[in-house]
């Protein structure tokens, strides 16, 4: 798929909570194409601190619209920076990067999207996609407490949403290998979030014969596999996630070993 350098213009800027807000970009021409689960490596202008771009997930892309939505967690000097941003602003973005989730599921199937933390964010997209395909989309939301769960009526609209905190302030308690909803049957399961989430989703995926995906988190710089710094172990050997994956079937990955 063919990459893009695009300033594209930030026409709204939300908050969705202290800690992250919600970018919604666009441009004077149609967006490129972009798949659930690439991502978009974005220069952070004015820091003196901040010399590589920060590698942020496709949280959505609303076409009619022609925006691209980017989840921001605000950690660090330059995410906290994009903070900062104000509406009409530029936003120089290279786009887009790396595999993204498989999409070409049958009608009917029973879809499960796990998420943690800020790692829920390309599973709305993926939702959508779904949705349209004619899947039977649900989602497995967790957070430490109610504050943790972003964009939860947005999930709303493609699926049914089940959410779990450790903390009981919302949904059922404890994490998200530990809800109810895991006693039902699915096809296939899509998650992204914190490695000892997922790598415990992968578990269940495997004890139940179910094939699943896996969007890592690696630290990323170059998005473009030439640092060699976000490598992964797979049974194929090391592998770039932000060229190869970031999205991998877990029977490619080493975390059952």
């Amino acid at each position: 798929m063919k990459k893009h350098i695009l300033d594209l213009s930030v026409k709204a800027i939300e908050r969705l909570s202290d800690k992250h807000i919600l970018l919604c970009l666009t441009d004077d021409k149609p967006l490129p194409e972009m798949l659930p689960g690439q991502f978009v490596e974005v220069r952070v202008d004015g820091s003196s601190s901040t010399f590589l771009r920060r590698p942020i997930s496709i949280n959505f892309v609303n076409r009619s619209a022609n925006e691209l939505w980017l989840m921001v967690a605000m950690v660090g000097d330059g995410t906290r920076k994009l903070g900062d941003l104000q509406s009409g602003d530029t936003l120089n973005c290279v786009l887009p990067l790396g595999n993204g989730f498989s999409n070409n599921l049958k009608p009917l199937a029973k879809c499960l999207l796990v998420g943690g933390g800020v790692g829920v964010a390309p599973l709305l997209y993926l939702g959508e996609v779904l949705q349209q395909q004619g899947c039977e989309v649900t989602f497995l939301l967790g957070g430490r407490s109610s504050k943790d769960l972003l964009e939860l009526d947005l999930f709303n609209k493609y699926g049914r949403v089940c959410v779990t905190t450790e903390d009981g302030t919302l949904g059922e308690k404890g994490f998200v290998t530990n809800h109810s909803v895991l006693s039902e049957s699915f096809d296939k399961i899509f998650t992204c979030g914190p490695t000892p989430m997922m790598k415990a989703v992968a578990r269940y995926a495997n004890e139940h014969d179910i094939d699943c995906e896996a969007s890592l988190e690696n630290m990323m710089a170059c998005g473009l596999g030439a640092c060699l710094c976000c490598v992964e172990k797979t049974t194929e050997g090391n592998l770039c996630v932000c060229k190869d994956g970031p999205v991998f079937n877990i029977k490619r990955l080493l975390w059952q070993n």
